[in-house]
């Protein structure tokens, strides 16, 4: 019997399904996206942020009452799993029928090509969690996809003399987004994920999630455009 390919972990972030309304055009071509790798064999975990949602109810939440920073992770949790459970619809017919909410939920054996997982708990982000699943199932690569193609050495919409990093060490990059993780921060790759993944050798790859041609190279193992992060 061949031995299974090792899945691709990608960490796609909220703001990609929910910019602002849900974009349907975005969903509709990522799920053509994945089954066509699907089809080649090829087997994906997916985990999604809570975006724009998490954000919103954080900021409608704190207008009425003080909230704790629990409060804050819990609203962006629940907003990844209404985010994986759109996600785990568009998929029904290859992704596993239940959602990974917990580390102590993954399940190395699951059979489908498709698996997707949410946010886990208070004190980091679905990054975090996307490091905790790929070195579960032995990814040495997470494909981070957000709205830029690059990480730049400064926010390009408020510095001109911004330049984009094609390759970045771990050491480079948290001194770029520091150590501390903050419920509803918008960093490239969470610090806390840094951390771990930088300590377990894994290379993370920030670019952007509409790009599927780019994608489609990234994913092939070839030459592409997105900053990539080794130790």
């Amino acid at each position: 019997m061949a031995k299974k390919p090792l899945p691709i972990v990608i960490s796609l972030g909220g703001s990609l399904i929910v910019p602002d309304e849900l974009d349907v055009h975005f969903i509709r071509a990522f799920r053509k996206f994945i089954l066509a790798q699907v089809a080649k064999g090829q087997r994906f975990i997916l985990i999604v942020g809570g975006g724009r949602t998490a954000r919103r109810y954080q900021a409608a939440a704190a207008k009425v009452t003080k909230l704790t920073r629990d409060d804050l992770d819990w609203l962006g949790i629940h907003s990844t799993r209404l985010n994986a459970h759109l996600l785990r619809t568009i998929f029904r017919e290859h992704a596993h029928p239940q959602l990974i909410t917990d580390r102590k939920k993954i399940d190395t054996r699951i059979p489908e090509p498709i698996i997707i997982a949410t946010g886990f708990k208070p004190g980091s982000s679905t990054d975090y969690d996307a490091v905790l699943l790929a070195k579960a199932y032995k990814a040495k690569t997470i494909l981070n996809l957000s709205n830029i193609d690059w990480v730049y050495t400064a926010d390009p919409r408020t510095h001109k003399n911004a330049k984009p990093l094609v390759h970045v060490t771990w050491k480079q990059f948290q001194r770029l987004v520091g150590t501390r993780w903050d419920p509803g921060a918008n960093v490239p790759f969470d610090p806390v994920a840094s951390k771990w993944a930088a300590k377990w050798g894994m290379t993370v790859v920030i670019t952007r999630g509409t790009d599927f041609s780019n994608l489609r190279k990234l994913v092939a193992g070839k030459p592409a455009k997105g900053t990539s992060i080794t130790a």
